[in-house]
C-alpha cells in the first residue's frame, strides 16, 4: 500500500532534480556574428510578463533576470547571406549544426594562456535562441532535430512576421523585407507572411524584398566589404561598385543615393579627365543608402500599387542602423524631382520599422515558462551565481590548408570555396577579446546595446579595453 506513495515521491524528487539542474543551465543565443546581440539586448530589457504568474503584465522586474546566457557568434564563417549565391547552403547548414552542438552539450572551449590555448568546461544550454535570420531560414528544422528534444529552439522569422502583420491589420500597405541576400533567397519571410496573413484573414498582402548585400558585413567590419584604414580603391573589395555585375552603383542615381563622403566613407578612382571610373562603399551608412534606393527603384519598375509602409529589419545587424534607415527613408520620401516627388507613389510618409528582436524575446520567455525552468542565478544546488559567457568562432590555425587575409580571417575565396562533408574543424570557439572584436565594435555595443555591453564588460573584457 505504500508503493504508490513512494513512487509519487520519487517521481516528484526526480522532477525537482531535473528542474534544479535546468535552472543552473544557461540560455544559448546564436548568430553568425555580433548582430544577434540586438536579440540578447531585447531579452535583457524585456519586462512584459509577471515573473510569478506568467501573465502578460509588466511587474517592474526584467523577465530574464533569473537567467544567464551563453552567446555564440560564428564570426569566422560569416556572412551567412552569401552562401546561397555560392551554392553552398548544405555547407552552411553543416557549420550551423556544429555551432548548435557547441551550445547544446556539455563541452569545452579554448581560452588563451600566454602562448597556447587551454580547454575550459561549458554547460549545456537549456534552450537555444537562433538570433540569425539566415540560419533560421535554412536550418531551423534541422537545428530542432539536432538538439535534445527537451531543449526548446526559438527562431526570429516568425516573431518578425507577427509584428509586421499586427501593423498591417491597422494600416494596409506593402511589407518590405530588408535582409541578407541568403535570407531573401530562402523566401522564408514572404512564405511565413503569406501563411500568417491567410490565418488572420488578410488577403492580397503586398510584399517586396531587398537583399542588403554587404551591409551586415560592413557593420561587422568584414575586410571584403569595409576597411577602416584604406584611402583608395582596392582589389579585395566585394561590395557594390560601378563595375559590379549584380550590385552596380548607378551613376544616374548619384544625387538620389546621397552617399556621405567624409573621411574614407566613399572611395573613388578617376581617369585623366577627372571622371569617376570606379566607386566603392566604405561605410555602413552608404550601404543603407544604396540598398534603400535600390528597393524603391524596384518598386517603381514593378509598379507596386501599395506604398511601402512596413519594413522588417530581417537581419540582426540592421537594428544597429535603425536611426539611419529611418532618416534615409524620410529623405527619400521628400526627394523632389522637377515639380513632383520621386518616390511618393511607392513610399508612405510613415514607415513602421519592425525589429524582430522584441517579439523573439517574448517567444523565448513563453517557451522557457513552458519548459518550467525559469531559474534563479542562485539556488539550493548552486553556491555561486553562474556567469554569462560570450564566445566567437575564429579560424583554426592548426588546419594545414588554411587561407587567411591580412586581418587574420578567412579569405573570401576560401570561405565560400569549401564543401560539405570534409569533416574538418575549420574554427575553434574562444571568448570575446579585443583582438577578435575591434574596439570600434565594442564602442558600437556601448552606444547601441548598453545592457549587453555591460554584461560583456563584467566577464573580463572591460580590463582589456581600459
Amino acid at each position: 500500500m505504500y508503493k504508490p506513495f513512494y513512487s509519487i515521491c520519487l517521481f516528484a524528487a526526480l522532477n525537482l532534480s531535473v528542474l534544479s539542474y535546468a535552472q543552473q543551465r544557461p540560455i544559448g543565443v546564436f548568430d553568425s556574428g555580433t548582430g544577434g546581440l540586438t536579440v540578447l539586448e531585447a531579452m535583457l530589457a524585456l519586462d512584459v510578463f509577471n515573473n510569478k504568474t506568467g501573465e502578460q503584465k509588466p511587474d517592474g522586474i526584467p523577465d530574464f533576470s533569473g537567467e544567464y546566457f551563453h552567446y555564440l557568434a560564428d564570426q569566422a564563417n560569416m556572412p551567412y547571406g552569401n552562401y546561397a549565391a555560392a551554392g553552398k547552403t548544405a555547407f552552411l547548414k553543416e557549420q550551423i549544426l556544429r555551432c548548435m552542438k557547441f551550445l547544446s552539450v556539455d563541452t569545452t572551449y579554448s581560452i588563451k594562456k600566454e602562448t597556447t590555448y587551454v580547454l575550459q568546461p561549458k554547460l549545456t544550454a537549456k534552450m537555444i535562441v537562433v538570433a540569425c535570420n539566415t540560419a533560421t531560414a535554412y536550418a531551423l528544422p534541422d537545428i530542432k532535430k539536432s538538439v535534445d528534444s527537451n531543449i526548446p529552439v526559438v527562431g526570429v522569422i516568425d516573431a518578425g512576421c507577427k509584428a509586421a502583420l499586427n501593423y498591417q491589420q491597422m494600416e494596409r500597405g506593402t511589407v518590405g523585407v530588408f535582409a541578407t541576400v541568403g535570407t531573401v533567397a530562402s523566401e522564408g519571410y514572404p512564405k511565413t507572411l503569406q501563411l500568417m496573413a491567410s490565418a488572420v484573414g488578410l488577403k492580397n498582402l503586398s510584399i517586396v524584398s531587398q537583399g542588403g548585400y554587404g551591409l551586415a558585413e560592413s557593420i561587422d567590419r568584414d575586410w571584403s566589404f569595409l576597411a577602416d584604414q584604406v584611402s583608395k580603391i582596392r582589389p579585395e573589395y566585394k561590395g557594390p561598385s560601378l563595375t559590379h555585375t549584380q550590385y552596380r552603383i548607378d551613376t544616374a542615381l548619384a544625387a538620389v543615393y546621397g552617399f556621405i563622403k567624409t573621411g574614407n566613407s566613399l572611395l573613388c578612382e578617376y581617369d585623366d579627365q577627372g571622371n569617376c571610373t570606379e566607386m566603392q562603399l566604405n561605410d555602413p551608412v552608404n550601404y543603407v543608402r544604396y540598398h534603400l534606393v535600390s528597393l524603391l527603384e524596384k518598386m517603381k519598375r514593378e509598379q507596386y500599387k501599395e506604398p511601402l509602409n512596413t519594413l522588417i529589419l530581417g537581419c540582426t545587424h540592421y537594428p544597429y542602423m535603425r536611426d539611419t534607415i529611418a532618416q534615409v527613408l524620410q529623405e527619400l520620401y521628400d526627394y523632389k524631382e522637377g515639380s513632383g516627388y520621386r518616390y511618393r507613389k511607392v513610399l508612405s510618409k510613415k514607415v513602421c520599422l519592425i525589429d524582430p528582436a522584441v517579439e523573439t524575446a517574448k517567444e523565448a520567455y513563453l517557451s522557457l515558462r513552458q519548459l518550467n525552468s525559469v531559474g534563479a542565478k542562485k539556488n539550493a544546488l548552486q553556491s555561486t551565481p553562474k556567469k554569462d559567457a560570450f564566445f566567437i568562432a575564429v579560424p583554426n590555425l592548426d588546419l594545414p590548408d588554411l587561407k587567411l587575409q591580412s586581418d587574420g580571417w578567412f579569405t573570401y575565396e576560401y570561405k565560400y570555396g569549401r564543401n560539405e562533408g570534409a569533416d574538418k574543424k575549420y574554427v575553434q570557439f574562444v571568448p570575446f577579446d579585443i583582438k577578435n572584436i575591434s574596439p570600434e565594435t565594442y564602442e558600437r555595443f556601448r552606444r547601441a546595446l548598453p545592457l549587453s555591453y555591460g554584461t560583456i564588460m563584467q566577464v573580463g573584457i572591460g580590463s582589456q579595453i581600459r
